[in-house]
């Protein structure tokens, strides 16, 4: 614990944040020096199956430490939320060495896949399978003379489930499938 409070300068690793420090162990074990210190914020938003994208912002910064357990928790976290345009710019300049790639990939995934794989509207909010959306724009149906009017309401979509930026819904009865940057979720 004294090695880990001198080299963070007891400060959470990640976000820099002092106070409530806990040690984090980095999976799996069997690697080196896979012990860093966080702070309870980043403890429980690790710990968490879904995450908010907009806390990890600091990484932009963290993901250059020179500390090889920050660097995969780093690269994880910013994997797990590679639909954000911001982490997926931070995920492409990125660079870590062989092994500390292959520490990072070392773990079951499966989680970060399910966080991976969600549908979000224009504005962020998460879209589900009968949501009712409305179009944020007018768009030209491929194969046809009509054209969907700015504020169309669709009702009852359905997730592409292969991939989160599209949603299938119909509109004049012709089921079409609909970019998500070009809906918002109605609520109620």
């Amino acid at each position: 614990m004294e090695l880990l409070i001198e080299r963070s300068g007891n400060a959470c690793e990640l976000c820099k944040s002092v106070g409530n420090l806990s040690v984090y162990t980095v999976p799996p074990d069997g690697y080196a020096n896979n012990h860093i210190l966080v702070c309870d914020a980043c403890n429980t938003q690790l710990d968490s199956p879904v995450t908010d994208a907009q806390y990890w912002r600091f990484l932009t910064d963290t993901m250059w430490s020179e500390v090889p357990a920050v660097q995969v928790l780093s690269w994880r976290i910013l994997s797990r939320l590679k639909n954000e345009g911001w982490a997926a710019d931070n995920l492409d300049m990125l660079y870590l060495d062989e092994e500390t790639l292959a520490w990072a990939k070392a773990v079951d995934n499966e989680d970060d896949t399910t966080v991976n794989e969600v549908h979000k509207d224009s504005i962020g909010a998460i879209l589900e399978n009968g949501d009712t959306v409305v179009l944020t724009r007018s768009l030209d149906i491929k194969g046809s003379p009509m054209n969907a009017k700015m504020g169309t309401v669709v009702k009852n979509i359905k997730l592409v489930a292969d991939n989160t930026d599209q949603v299938e819904g119909k509109i004049n009865n012709q089921m079409i499938v609909i970019l998500t940057k070009y809906l918002r979720k109605q609520n109620g």
